[in-house]
């Protein structure tokens, strides 16, 4: 059984999904990022940067204690190795992956965020920079609409580098950038007709209370460490 330290947010639902594709039994432990909770010494110990998810395997491959893996891509490549699937074994595939799992990570993911907080829960808006997140979001849009011209997914088959990414392009789902980018809408609505996806997307909805109040924006963006 896997354990996972979840929230709903674009983050958290690449391995509710992941989870869910690959049909591995896990329960969740929700982390109320709006109330703290990733700042807990009992979440640290799994994961030191406080950020959520993170997951702890019961039944390692090969056996042994328990594991604990925070970050969500690295979280990704474990679930991806330990099952065989959502990956290629061959160098060049896996390769393939990778280098579009790295580029969420690094940065549509980032990205997205920052476009999202300045736009959406800072309380000083700031022009320049929602400019600056908005240019590079749609840059990162476009990159990803020029691969999927003559791709299905973004690395072949689908894989652990589209559940990465599906997230966060979701989170920017109705923009007029998507409207003018037809490849990229087509996989959104592929990858969001998947079964799995739609019960990974389901975790912890009931957790979701909208817009963070005065406590949870001093946890979210003002808290340092």
């Amino acid at each position: 059984m896997t354990q996972l330290h979840y929230w709903p947010t674009p983050n958290g639902h690449k391995i509710s999904i992941a989870l869910e594709e690959l049909a591995l039994p896990y329960t969740v432990v929700p982390v109320n990022i709006g109330r703290g909770e990733q700042f807990e010494p009992a979440f640290l110990a799994l994961s030191p940067n406080n950020r959520m998810p993170a997951i702890v395997d019961d039944e390692p491959t090969g056996g042994g204690a328990p594991i604990s893996i925070f970050e969500s891509g690295a979280i990704l490549q474990y679930l991806a190795d330990k099952t065989g699937r959502l990956c290629p074994s061959d160098l060049r595939g896996r390769t393939q992956v990778a280098g579009w799992l790295f580029g969420q990570m690094a940065g549509l993911g980032p990205m997205t965020g920052q476009l999202a907080h300045f736009k959406s829960y800072a309380k000083a808006k700031i022009p320049y920079a929602i400019e600056r997140y908005e240019n590079e979001v749609r840059r990162l849009h476009g990159v990803m609409e020029e691969r999927l011209a003559d791709h299905e997914y973004l690395a072949g088959a689908y894989s652990i580098a589209d559940v990465a990414s599906f997230p966060w392009v979701r989170s920017m789902a109705g923009k007029p950038t998507l409207e003018e980018l037809p490849n990229l809408a087509r996989w959104i609505a592929t990858i969001a007709a998947r079964p799995a996806v739609e019960r990974g997307l389901a975790v912890g909805r009931e957790l979701s209370s909208g817009p963070p109040d005065e406590e949870a924006r001093k946890h979210l963006f003002e808290k340092k460490h």
